[in-house]
């Protein structure tokens, strides 16, 4: 038996989990019909194959109809539900792990138009500001009826042969009912902590009548809400001191903030440059406290951190949520001796950011996660070796690298820099972004492994290519900054590359206009502002930078706010021109006629980039297939080559910018989805 303190077994009650390691409950937003059906269940399988001991499904499953989805979650107050969660739990069984599920009912954390529009409800009348509805105040006959919700709900799921449930208490209605920020009722339901937490404890009466005691009951639940006139730590630890004495729960899953708010949210769950493991400690102070096995998952993103919260006895069970986004094989390679190996979470927060805004959970780097059947993890060997030649070290050719040499196939590769990285390298000269740098240094690694040959400080040209005699040649070369959008004064701006880089120097009074909506934006203007330049930005937009997405807009917000940047939205930069060694920029409105004007120092222009694409229309001709792709066969996982000059020497295709600008994650997806056919 290994010694490492995360592959010892743990006995939660009658119950044997192999390892210390759990995925924590989490909505991927997978559903179908409000059903965990194929993708969710290939989802829950593949980690479960891969050994970790413990996978928890839903964040959470509804437990009544009018607790309708906020972003896609499970419908556990349907009969048919039961089924579904069936099937899931059997493949997961088969494979060792166990299965949970988490339950709740979302109270004020959705909203009145969707499902069937019913009225949102809350213990008390404030709006959650994440989602904006004004709840009812919750009545007598709400409460008895969603008390039964959640014990039919638990049944549903016994039936279905999970291992447990775990009822969600922060942010939720149950713990509306608890917290004196939310809850506005008189007794009995209100005022006193015994009164607060009355809900609660009628909650978990009502479903160990229908369960019994046997079956694992646990909560996931907030012990200090770091919020003015909330729970307190000092309150919290006694909320788990009463679970604990009340016989009821077998385990807590601490949680320590609020979520009602994206900074909120952003520090429960924290982002890339956010420290790690925040809220382990008080973890560990809550399991002292209240005697019972704890779990707990906020940024603990590698081995060793997790680790360490096991042997230092702050946590019975560790959650390695994320990163088992990232990696699902986390624990297999663990086992194997595999440490290296493991594909890290580089906190990019793509997975949550893309729920909040109504799609599905992705991995920035992982593009399999979610396509679990489509676009399975494992790469299969190619029928034959060719050689494959790709121009450009940035993460989509780093990507074609890695999936290419995986597939046994003689690897080329040519850099203009001195070292792998494309933009990502920009990206993660910023402290806070630093994390980043992980998606090209552990692609760079694996290629080594596999036999990659690299040539950095390489301007490839067409005979340089050909000189390799390639089967295949990607495209990878990425795009430079667009910069030409004005009617007039293009050659008085610079772009947001320019500033990260160190190209441009900080002016003292800058005007940052930004298309794209993307990170390089907030980015220059983060680094500006901590020169000390006051700083604009301006976005055609009807809101800044659309692309960051909510959680990662909170530590940009933090900074630049502190330093007094202006926000200035629905608003786009015409044209600069030269007023003595100052710039006036006009800016107009895509609303109307109206026109403003800034005098500044600097003009920073954030407009995506354009394909660096030369090199492939000159190797164009050359090719069998001229470039053209076969998407049918692209998304089928099939060579996507067409056949079109058969007097051509190899396949061509680009990838990632060289196409069009997007983002990271299409650029590593259009290599693993190209890649795995050839």
């Amino acid at each position: 038996m290994s010694s490492d303190p995360l592959l010892q077994p743990f006995d939660l009650g009658a119950l044997r989990l192999r390892n210390r390691i759990l995925i924590t409950a989490h909505e991927p937003a997978y559903t179908e019909d409000g059903m965990p059906k194929a993708r969710y269940r290939a989802y829950h399988a593949e980690r479960a194959r891969a050994g970790v001991a413990l996978t928890m499904t839903a964040g959470s499953a509804s437990v009544s109809r009018d607790s309708p989805p906020a972003f896609g979650n499970i419908l556990a107050w349907k009969d048919e539900v039961t089924r579904w969660m069936t099937e899931l739990t059997d493949e997961c069984h088969e494979a060792g792990a166990a299965v949970m599920v988490q339950l709740t009912h979302l109270g004020r954390r959705t909203r009145w138009d969707k499902g069937d529009w019913l009225p949102v409800l809350a213990p008390g009348p404030a709006r959650e500001a994440a989602h904006r509805a004004f709840p009812k105040v919750i009545e007598d006959w709400d409460i008895a009826r969603i008390i039964e919700d959640y014990a039919d709900a638990a049944e549903r799921m016994q039936a279905a042969g999970l291992d447990g449930i775990e009822l969600e208490a922060y942010g939720h209605l149950m713990d509306q009912f608890w917290s004196p920020a939310t809850n506005a009722l008189a007794a009995p339901y209100g005022g006193s902590l015994e009164n607060r937490l009355r809900f609660g404890f009628d909650v978990l009466e009502a479903i160990r009548k229908r369960v019994g005691r046997d079956f694992i009951v646990g909560i996931r639940c907030v012990a200090d809400e770091q919020l003015e006139g909330g729970i307190d730590a000092s309150e919290g630890a006694e909320i788990t001191r009463r679970l604990a004495a009340s016989g009821l729960v077998d385990f807590l899953n601490v949680i320590r903030g609020h979520i009602d708010t994206d900074p909120g949210l952003t520090d429960v769950i924290p982002v890339q440059g956010m420290r790690n493991a925040p809220h382990l400690d008080f973890a560990g102070q809550i399991r002292a406290a209240s005697g019972l096995p704890t779990f707990h998952a906020a940024k603990i993103p590698d081995i060793a951190t997790a680790r360490h919260a096991i042997a230092a006895g702050k946590l019975d069970m560790v959650g390695m949520t994320r990163a088992h986004l990232a990696d699902p094989h986390l624990v297999a390679k663990l086992i194997a001796g595999r440490e290296e190996d493991i594909r890290p979470c580089v906190g990019a927060n793509y997975c949550l950011d893309r729920i909040y805004q109504g799609g599905m959970a992705l991995c920035l780097h992982n593009p399999s996660t979610g396509r679990e059947i489509e676009m399975p993890h494992t790469i299969a060997p190619a029928p034959r070796a060719r050689r494959v030649t790709i121009v450009g070290a940035g993460p989509a050719g780093m990507e074609a690298a890695r999936v290419a040499a995986e597939r046994g196939h003689a690897v080329t590769v040519f850099e203009a820099a001195d070292q792998p990285g494309g933009q990502i390298r920009l990206t993660a000269l910023q402290e806070r972004r630093r994390e980043m740098g992980a998606i090209i240094s552990w692609r760079y690694e694996q290629c080594l492994k596999h036999g990659v040959n690299f040539h950095f400080n390489t301007l490839a040209e067409a005979d340089t290519v050909l000189e390799t005699a390639p089967d295949v040649v990607i495209v990878a070369t990425g795009g430079l900054p667009d910069t030409e959008v004005l009617a007039a004064g293009d050659d008085l701006v610079v772009s947001a590359w320019d500033i990260l880089s160190g190209e441009a120097r900080p002016g003292r009074e800058v005007l940052i206009f930004d298309d794209a909506g993307d990170h390089a934006g907030l980015q220059a203007a983060d680094l500006l502002s901590a020169a000390g330049a006051q700083v604009e930005i301006v976005t055609p937009d009807r809101a800044f930078a659309p692309e960051v997405m909510g959680m990662n807009l909170v530590p940009y917000l933090r900074a630049l706010q502190g330093r007094e940047t202006r926000f200035t939205v629905t608003w786009r930069l015409i044209s600069v021109a030269r007023e003595g060694n100052r710039l006036r920029a006009t800016l107009g409105s895509d609303y109307g006629p109206a026109r403003e004007e800034r005098l500044v120092d600097q003009v920073v222009v954030n407009h995506g980039t354009r394909p660096l694409d030369d090199l492939y229309f000159e190797l164009k001709p050359l090719s069998s297939n001229l470039g053209a792709v076969d998407y049918e066969a692209l998304i089928a996982g099939r060579d996507p080559a067409l056949a079109g000059n058969p007097a051509g020497a190899f396949q061509l295709f680009r990838i990632g910018d060289a196409v069009a600008a997007r983002n990271t994650h299409a650029a590593i997806y259009d290599a693993l989805r190209l890649l795995r056919g050839l």
